[in-house]
């Protein structure tokens, strides 16, 4: 259960202090919880992989600040999904510190997990960091409410130089010719994920922005405009790779694609693939930004999602222990500590002068993310839906005929599955479905299920499932809450005829097969 009231009071106080965010005098008297003068016990939850190094940053830091501030911290391991999902449940009991992945931004700052950012740290936010990264911790009225610690989850071009010469690598028609010329293949995720398949349209300029309700717990509204002149554009431009002969489109695209059997001469993919990428192709490789297309006379450059690691400070009662807090948040997310990561865990920087050092620019990779960036649209908060419909739109386009009346049609089509999500009725909302490759389905239709007792669903009909079947339960057809077998699919094991049955308890689900009499 939040403690909305306990965090509203919370931040009532902070807003009578903004201008303390970076000082720790001149308001109110010291913090009851000190455990001496300017001395603060602190909770911060950081990736497994970052915990050292987060407790050598913050003796750093107790070391060298100008304040006599000490922060006694206990650092914990919790990846960036799970402390979000824990700060939403119960704000109060969560970490004072605390790493996210940026689509969980919004659903903080209505959760009341997030403290805004005062004068001083948001012009220095937005002065050291890249223009996606900021973008990703404001909310619409501009107000700063987290740290950009990344910038590198995203995606670009690796290309093989034996076939795609770097003369070329700015044109996606001039890659299709040259990789058609060398019987080569392109590998792009467009029919199996919306994250990618989004480029063409974010590069006409197309959006989709979502809005939570005040609460966070639904969404209220949309804006979307593929469905317009720009995504026939963007339509146009996908319809060329999807229908060139050359493309690979599979869940498991990887920079493997280089050592296939008939292998392909551009992957485009993330910087979690380059170590994989040198060792395939050597001086071979090549790695850029995505390329441009053109349609009816207009070129385009492919954008992209972007993606960071941000951090958060929870409202605090003392103004004082908030102003060291984010003292301390401000610290760990500098330029210094940025070189840090990326020199121990390869995490790539938001801070401009640190994306500028010599070694982050020696990694092509991170490189690469960085000439993106201009390009790149930061992943905010969407319906769980939205990644179905996205991911069909690219097999709508390649069924057309390629006309602008075809491509159209297939646009309509999105807007309309995307309408058809805010007609759900509560009960539909609260439902569990099964969606799956069940009886020869790939993962588009959500199989009914009903509620048998309190938190007990089971389908309203049983299956014939052969072994290999892959599934997951969702719930109100989104990804929001969904299970499988721990964070992946649930796999059959032996082939039947079965009911599959969902169990609820707390935040966990058990699926099992019950077999059909």
């Amino acid at each position: 259960m939040r403690k909305m009231g306990r965090i509203l009071a919370l931040v009532i106080v902070m807003s009578m202090c903004i201008g303390m965010v970076l000082g720790l005098t001149g308001c109110g008297k010291k913090d009851d919880n000190t455990t001496g003068t300017n001395t603060y016990d602190v909770t911060v939850w950081v990736a497994e992989n970052a915990v050292e190094l987060t407790k050598q940053q913050i003796a750093n830091f107790n070391s060298t600040n100008t304040d006599g501030i000490t922060i006694n911290a206990t650092v914990s391991a919790v990846g960036e999904g799970e402390a979000a999902t824990n700060m939403i449940t119960d704000v109060e009991a969560g970490a004072d510190i605390f790493c996210f992945a940026q689509d969980q931004f919004v659903r903080l700052v209505n959760a009341g997990a997030l403290t805004k950012l005062g004068i001083a740290a948001t012009e220095t936010v937005t002065a050291n960091n890249d223009a996606s990264s900021v973008a990703a911790v404001k909310t619409g009225d501009g107000s700063c409410y987290a740290y950009p610690l990344t910038a590198d989850n995203g995606y670009f071009m690796y290309y093989d130089k034996s076939v795609i010469s770097d003369s070329i690598v700015g044109s996606l028609e001039d890659i299709i010719a040259a990789c058609k010329a060398n019987g080569k293949n392109f590998s792009m995720q467009l029919e199996s994920s919306a994250w990618y398949a989004a480029s063409f349209f974010f590069g006409t300029g197309c959006v989709s922005e979502w809005t939570l309700t005040e609460d966070g717990s639904d969404f209220a509204s949309y804006y979307d405009t593929f469905n317009s002149d720009k995504g026939l554009a963007a339509a146009k431009g996908m319809y060329k790779l999807l229908k060139s002969g050359i493309l690979v489109d599979t869940t498991t695209v990887s920079v493997s694609d280089f050592a296939a059997a008939t292998p392909s001469a551009v992957v485009i993919s993330g910087a979690w693939d380059y170590t994989k990428a040198v060792e395939i192709l050597g001086d071979n490789l090549g790695v850029a930004a995505l390329p441009s297309f053109t349609v009816d006379g207009t070129t385009y450059h492919m954008g992209s999602f972007s993606g960071n690691k941000l951090l958060g400070v929870k409202p605090q009662t003392s103004p004082e222990r908030a102003a060291a807090l984010n003292k301390l948040a401000l610290y760990l997310t500098s330029e210094q500590c940025q070189l840090e990561r990326f020199n121990t865990l390869a995490w790539g920087p938001s801070n401009k002068n640190a994306q500028a050092n010599e070694a982050v620019q020696a990694n092509p990779a991170l490189k690469a993310l960085i000439a993106q960036s201009p390009y790149a649209i930061p992943q905010g908060q969407v319906h769980g839906s939205w990644w179905d419909i996205g991911k069909a739109l690219p097999t709508a386009i390649k069924d057309s005929d390629g006309s602008d009346a075809g491509l159209k049609a297939a646009l309509v089509d999105y807007e309309n599955k995307i309408k058809e999500l805010f007609k759900l009725t509560p009960e539909e909302k609260r439902a569990y479905t099964i969606i799956g490759d069940i009886n020869g389905d790939t993962w588009s239709i959500d199989l009914p299920m009903t509620e048998t007792s309190a938190g007990v669903w089971k389908t309203t009909e049983a299956y014939d499932l052969v072994a290999g079947n892959q599934f997951k339960a969702r719930k109100g057809r989104s990804w929001d809450v969904s299970y499988g077998n721990g964070a992946g699919n649930y796999v059959v094991e032996t082939a039947g005829r079965y009911y599959i049955q969902l169990t609820l308890t707390g935040d966990s689900g058990t699926i099992e097969l019950i077999p059909a009499e």
